[in-house]
């Protein structure tokens, strides 16, 4: 990814293409090598921040295909939003000047599964993991109100909010979507067949 254009655009294609080629197993496996990971060590550049779920069957980079210092990655449960996530991605919009903010649920989410499974009247999980349950629970409720009853469903509606959160609790990130200096998507990795289908998009197509 080093060498795409800077704009969100070109940064959103090469995510795309490197996400073709793990589908279909044409990996490049590019900046992997003692050279990239010394040249590392002056400072990093990464072309786009990924807000992603903890799950350890998402595994961000592979997904992409990219290497070292190309994603600036932050990792939640059910990719919740609190302001240690709010705080890495304006560092990554601000300091780092990344052309694109990804947002990346997955199929079998279990944050969101657990979620609906209390919307129903199961038991809601106990300590901090209650957190998880009250921070995706809107998700749900927007996109029961608008008819949707799947799990399918569910995850993609946790993945438009999340976006939506960010754009407006992040005035940089709304300033540069208006300038066209940043682009932001929303993806749903499906563990099936290891596409990161799109789910919305602002500022790039």
């Amino acid at each position: 990814m080093s060498q795409v254009e800077k704009n969100p655009q070109a940064v959103w294609e090469a995510l795309q293409a490197g996400n073709e080629r793990f589908v279909t197993h044409r990996e490049e496996r590019p900046n992997q090598d003692s050279t990239r990971r010394v040249a590392l060590r002056t400072g990093q550049s990464p072309r786009a921040v990924v807000l992603s779920c903890s799950d350890s069957r998402v595994p961000v980079e592979l997904v992409f295909d990219v290497g070292l210092g190309d994603l600036f990655v932050i990792r939640t449960a059910g990719q919740i939003i609190d302001q240690a996530v709010l705080g890495s991605l304006e560092f990554a919009i601000e300091a780092l000047d990344v052309d694109l903010v990804v947002v990346m649920g997955h199929e079998s989410c279990g944050a969101v599964k657990a979620t609906a499974a209390a919307l129903e009247g199961d038991a809601i999980p106990s300590g901090f993991q209650r957190v998880l349950v009250e921070k995706v629970a809107p998700s749900i409720l927007e996109a029961r109100s608008q008819g949707m009853s799947g799990i399918v469903d569910y995850e993609r509606q946790n993945v438009t909010e999340t976006v939506n959160q960010l754009m407006t609790r992040v005035p940089q990130l709304r300033e540069r979507l208006n300038d066209g200096r940043i682009g932001a998507v929303g993806l749903r990795y499906r563990l099936s067949d290891g596409c990161a289908e799109t789910v919305v998009t602002y500022g790039v197509e």
